[in-house]
């Protein structure tokens, strides 16, 4: 019997833009969001971190370039986007895991992690993943853990404008309001789950989350 195939959303919307995400990203102010995304996480030096949908890595190896001694795991369920993340790792000569996998079946044991980041990947997932992965990282996270991310807002929150509308396109932005992600946090077993911060970008608005477990 052959093993059906899942599909998920690319980084870039699309395979063939794999090459250009990194600099364009750069370019409309990602380095400046996901900075302020890990300063607001507060990760101690020897905190294990887990990086969810880590695409090509930026985050994990900013992370370990600023905290040599933790350790951290970036899952992403793009093959492609995996490749570029280990040659950057590499790169740099740090040590990374970089895992295959989906959100909403993650392969760790529960309680692994000090820290959950996410940057850029929330408004990837169908709704019906939605919760399915917050429950996740809800399981994986120690007690007193803590779920940082950062995503664009979604159309409830924002009026989108044209250039917003033609980046994301692919996205599924309609389920990514605030009041909605709160929610979800809420119901997969997040405490104090909130919206605690909103930086703009040249085509559209990044909100920041916390939640505790």
């Amino acid at each position: 019997m052959t093993e059906s195939v899942r599909n998920y959303l690319p980084a870039a919307g699309r395979d063939i833009f794999l090459p250009l995400y990194d600099p364009i990203v750069k370019m409309l102010g990602g380095a400046a969001a996901r900075e302020a995304l890990l300063a607001q996480a507060g990760i101690g030096p020897t905190d294990r971190v887990f990086d969810l949908g880590c695409g090509t890595g930026t985050m994990a190896v900013l992370i370990k370039k600023r905290f040599p001694q933790v350790e951290i795991i970036g899952l992403d369920p793009d093959p492609r986007a995996l490749t570029r993340a280990r040659k950057k790792a590499a790169r740099e000569a740090l040590a990374i895991q970089f895992d295959e996998g989906f959100g909403d079946q993650l392969p760790y044991p529960a309680a692994s992690f000090d820290r959950a980041l996410s940057s850029f990947m929330f408004h990837h997932l169908p709704a019906q993943e939605k919760g399915k992965t917050l429950r996740e990282v809800h399981r994986v996270l120690k007690p007193g853990g803590e779920f940082h991310m950062a995503d664009f807002e979604g159309p409830e929150d924002r009026k989108q404008g044209f250039f917003r509308r033609l980046l994301l396109s692919h996205a599924h932005l309609k389920d990514n309001s605030a009041a909605n992600v709160i929610t979800l946090m809420n119901d997969a077993g997040f405490t104090d789950a909130a919206k605690v911060g909103r930086r703009s970008m040249l085509f559209g608005a990044v909100a920041y989350y916390r939640a505790v477990k």
